[in-house]
């Protein structure tokens, strides 16, 4: 156990709050930006967000609850282990009011009284089974892995194919390819990771300059010291892109911060994949909610996407399948 304790840190948004969405409306005429619906609104799962912390991770030090000023009205406050975070209280008051969750995530090595080691969720994460410090950290060092993906030009979703390579175009100015690959090989050829990324990293050594990166989708661990780092290397990029109030096509991602401890060789090689499992929702959510109620993984990201017809039916039947693992209310709630 890191003597300091491990922190985790998530990012809310409740998408119906009237006062929020009034604000959006004043700056909501921005063009070139991700602006749907799916990225705000609320699938009303966070209780089990709490549960699964309460229950799976009880040996957590502090979390850090980003808001932009809205909580849950079940949310216990007053919790010793809960920090409610605002906007304002950590981001610089010349970029609010923010609607692009890179720009809040960029300053989260700022939250007073955060932890150097911390785990970033964001709000579609959840443990479903017993998570340990060592799943996240060892070493001191984060668990990760490190393969390389080529940028897939995207057309249904333009955007995050520009973001994805402003990360590699960034970290290439730092970092050699080939030279990274010869110093640090296990990094790249671990044995346990799955076979693919050993295919994916012969692969892309045919190719001098990086391509980008593959990065798992899940619950992030960080060193707050990465991100003074990257700040000290490449403020002039981070401040402009943080007067971007909605996602935006020249933005970089919180992935950027990752890959950087990866490439500084910080971290330690871990296949991520075996306790964590990625689902987008649709229509039929068998495997998901199956997934949940058998807690096949430790981990899961249920991301949202462009579900209009069904919404309701689809909440209910993810919300009926966490009360199977997680019935008892926690002490975060009132």
């Amino acid at each position: 156990m890191i003597q300091e304790g491990i922190d985790f840190v998530i990012t809310w948004v409740d998408g119906s709050d009237r006062e929020w969405l009034k604000e959006k409306a004043l700056y909501d005429t921005t063009v070139d930006v991700d602006n749907s619906a799916e990225r705000y609104r609320d699938w009303e799962l966070l209780r089990y967000w709490f549960r699964g912390v309460e229950k799976f991770a009880p040996w957590v030090r502090k979390i850090h609850f980003v808001t932009w000023g809205h909580v849950p009205e079940w949310l216990e406050m007053e919790h010793p282990k809960l920090h409610i975070v605002r906007h304002e209280d950590y981001i610089p008051k010349e970029y609010l009011p923010t609607f692009n969750s890179a720009v809040i995530e960029l300053y989260l090595h700022k939250i007073e009284g955060l932890s150097n080691h911390f785990v970033y969720f964001n709000d579609d994460f959840y443990l479903i089974d017993d998570v340990r410090p060592n799943d996240y950290f060892k070493h001191d060092k984060p668990c990760d892995m490190l393969a390389f993906q080529p940028v897939v030009a995207n057309p249904n979703n333009p955007v995050m194919s520009h973001i994805y390579m402003n990360n590699a175009v960034t970290l290439c100015k730092y970092f050699n390819k080939r030279e990274n690959v010869k110093k640090h090989p296990g990094n790249y050829y671990k044995l346990g990771y799955p076979p693919l990324y050993f295919f994916y990293n012969m692969l892309e050594m045919a190719f001098p300059l990086f391509t980008g990166f593959y990065t798992v989708h899940n619950p992030s661990p960080f060193c707050k010291s990465t991100f003074e780092e990257v700040w000290k290397r490449e403020e002039e990029q981070l401040k402009e892109m943080s007067t971007h109030r909605f996602r935006n096509k020249n933005d970089v991602s919180p992935y950027l911060f990752r890959e950087w401890q990866k490439l500084s060789n910080r971290f330690v090689p871990t296949n991520v994949l075996k306790d964590f499992e990625y689902f987008e929702v649709a229509q039929d959510n068998h495997k998901l909610i199956n997934s949940i109620k058998k807690q096949k993984k430790k981990m899961i990201c249920i991301n949202d996407a462009k579900l209009d017809a069904d919404f309701d039916r689809v909440k209910k039947e993810l919300q009926d399948a966490f009360e199977v693992i997680l019935p008892e209310v926690s002490s975060f709630e009132h």
